[in-house]
């Protein structure tokens, strides 16, 4: 999915609804709100994309795994791992937020840990209970 396919999708989901602003979960690393680089799991165009005035409206741009995070956090020191696509994950302490790309390191040989329990491992490795990759996730 590139960043265009993404925001026409919003449109006609959200359709007459009415909101003043748009947060967004970005799958990489982000700064000074703008993704850094193109993601690994979705299409490209990213980077340069203008989102407040394809949608009208400010926007806040934060790591997808961070923003989990912050809604999961209560107190003190957490990490964060989401398995999806990829590996996703972030720490907090204290209130405090730091995004990581623990999922980008490498991992045996000339893999990455995403290589390896993301959707790329899935396929790569299979899965022992037989189900097909969509029937997985929609067990969840």
């Amino acid at each position: 999915m590139t960043a265009l396919e993404m925001i026409a999708s919003v449109k006609r989901l959200s359709g007459d609804w009415e909101y003043e602003a748009v947060s967004i979960g970005y799958p990489g690393a982000v700064l000074h709100n703008r993704p850094a680089l193109e993601p690994h799991n979705l299409g490209r165009g990213w980077v340069d994309f203008d989102f407040e005035k394809a949608l009208g409206r400010p926007v806040k741009m934060v790591n997808d795994a961070a923003l989990q995070a912050l809604g999961c956090y209560r107190s003190g020191s957490m990490l964060f791992l989401g398995l999806g696509t990829g590996l996703g994950t972030a720490l907090v302490v204290d209130g405090m937020l730091a995004p990581m790309e623990l999922g980008h390191l490498p991992y045996r040989k000339d893999r990455t840990y995403e290589d390896y329990v993301g959707a790329r491992g899935l396929k790569r490795l299979g899965e022992k209970s037989g189900k097909s990759t969509s029937e997985r996730w929609r067990s969840c």
